[in-house]
């Protein structure tokens, strides 16, 4: 079965590549998995040669994506990452101003809603500026749906300037688009603003036409907007019985696409629809539906805060290590341990000092089991926030004078300056103690359902030079992985004494 949903070509200047495009066509029609599933092939590519603009639009794009699907930790990575080289206020490129409608739709998530609606302003003077009617056309799609839904949660006397505005943007942005799903969001949304403003004819029209063109192209998120607005007109018209049955409808297609914030709306519509031809059991369901895509978005909300928080710890610690230049050309960028260059640089002195106090140099050799498995299961976006998350049980487990660093890849090395003396048994237990924190860590928030990594690891110890001690640990990491993985081994020294065993 052919598993792409059929989409219009994009304009170039949009920056949005078409796969990404096809992901949000699945998402639109209810394809949940179809999606998951292309999403993971496109979620590591940009385009070549794009520039800083394309970059961050086409990021910011797949964090709006990954948050449709749930995939909260990677939407808030991708976000970070594309609004980091988005200077909105001075751009003027049509990929900025995609990069900002983008980044004002995870504010919305989130629930910093004045923030997003400042947001979705900034890219409609953007989309101007860049003069591509396209672009605008999108942008202003956003602004104005976004101010129906504010027009909704405001006092009676409020609404229907808000209403108003949003109309006049839709309006506008319907005559600038001609692709056929931007036309038809700009279309639905436009309808309720009508209905808004009691324009209920024009609103009936508008929405039946949507609901045509959603049907034809198996749009069941312009479907949800169609059916809703027609059940708005039939509720003023006092029309209840067939209000009820299209704000059902409605709500069966928000629930199909897993868009919460769209559900929550149509389900507390339906309920108020049921209260009026007092129906108390369609009252309930639908009241049901509201509370539990309430809990749905609140829960969300408190991932997506606890996630920012942690990234911003990342980032001041991050910020701190990187103090000066040479420093940071010895760490490695990903995890912000030390790299390569930086494990050699600092372990002849450390090699040194152990060697004049008279204790034994550990070196313990890390590798991360299956990790091409996590990437092609989970995406390199993933993988690379489970290195990560390595990175930091290393820190935790090893003491503070140890030396930790990322050699390649997925394999890390940590040496032991044997701080307090107990040379016969340090390197093995801080190289277990790794080992049962990878292994019990709780992986869930980072790869989902993606089986979990574990890791291999070879200790070796003596007086010796650090590429005589990693070649013996990477003997005993060869016994490790071919003994079963997710175990410990020591490669045994004529210095040290035989008192332990490896796994």
């Amino acid at each position: 079965m052919e598993c792409r949903a059929r989409v219009e070509q994009p304009d170039p200047l949009t920056a949005v590549p078409q796969p990404d495009l096809e992901v949000k066509a699945l998402l639109n029609a209810g394809r949940l998995p179809e999606a998951n599933t292309l999403f993971d092939e496109v979620v590591s590519r940009v385009p070549p040669g794009a520039d800083r603009w394309v970059r961050s639009a086409v990021l910011v794009n797949r964090a709006k994506l990954a948050w449709r699907l749930g995939r909260i930790p990677l939407a808030l990575e991708l976000a970070a990452e594309g609004w980091t080289d988005l200077d909105a206020e001075h751009a003027d490129s049509p990929a900025a101003a995609q990069a900002i409608h983008a980044l004002a739709y995870l504010l919305e998530g989130i629930g910093n809603r004045r923030a997003a609606i400042d947001m979705l302003r900034l890219s409609v003077q953007v989309a101007r500026r860049s003069n591509v009617p396209e672009v605008l056309g999108h942008c202003l799609q956003g602004l104005g749906g976004t101010l129906n839904l504010r027009a909704i949660a405001s006092p009676p006397e409020l609404a229907p300037g808000i209403f108003a505005e949003a109309r006049d943007h839709l309006r506008e942005g319907l005559a600038l688009a001609h692709d056929e799903q931007m036309r038809r969001a700009l279309l639905g949304a436009y309808s309720r603003s009508l209905a808004g403003v009691g324009d209920l004819a024009a609103a009936e029209e508008a929405a039946t036409e949507t609901l045509r063109q959603a049907a034809k192209a198996d749009d069941k998120w312009a479907q949800a907007v169609a059916n809703w607005v027609l059940a708005v007109v039939r509720r003023e018209q006092d029309e209840l019985t067939e209000a009820r049955t299209l704000a059902s409808r409605a709500v069966a297609s928000a629930e199909a696409i897993n868009d919460t914030s769209l559900l929550l709306r149509l389900s507390l519509d339906l309920a108020d629809i049921c209260a009026r031809m007092n129906d108390p059991v369609g009252e309930a369901t639908a009241l049901r539906c509201s509370v539990a895509a309430g809990r749905t978005a609140t829960e969300t909300l408190q991932e997506g805060l606890a996630q920012a928080l942690e990234q911003r710890r990342v980032a001041v610690q991050a910020q701190r290590l990187a103090v000066a230049a040479q420093e940071a050309a010895a760490r490695d960028p990903l995890t912000g341990l030390a790299n390569r260059l930086g494990l050699e640089r600092a372990a002849a002195g450390l090699l040194e000092s152990t060697a004049a106090r008279g204790r034994v140099p550990w070196l313990v050799l890390v590798d991360v089991d299956w990790f091409k498995g996590v990437n092609d299961d989970a995406g390199h976006a993933a993988g690379d926030a489970a290195l990560r998350e390595i990175a930091q049980l290393l820190r935790r487990e090893c003491r503070a004078g140890d030396l930790v660093a990322r050699w390649a890849g997925d394999e890390f090395v940590v040496l032991l300056g044997d701080a307090d003396g107990n040379s016969h048994d340090v390197g093995p237990t801080v190289a277990e103690r790794i080992r049962a924190a990878v292994d019990g860590h709780d992986w869930t928030m980072v790869l989902g359902t993606t089986r979990r990594p574990t890791v291999s690891i070879g200790v070796a110890a003596g007086p010796a030079k650090l590429d005589q001690l990693f070649a013996a640990a990477d003997m005993a990491l060869y016994r490790a992985k071919r003994h079963g993985r997710n175990r410990v081994e020591v490669e045994r020294s004529a210095h040290v004494p035989e008192i332990f065993s490896g796994g």
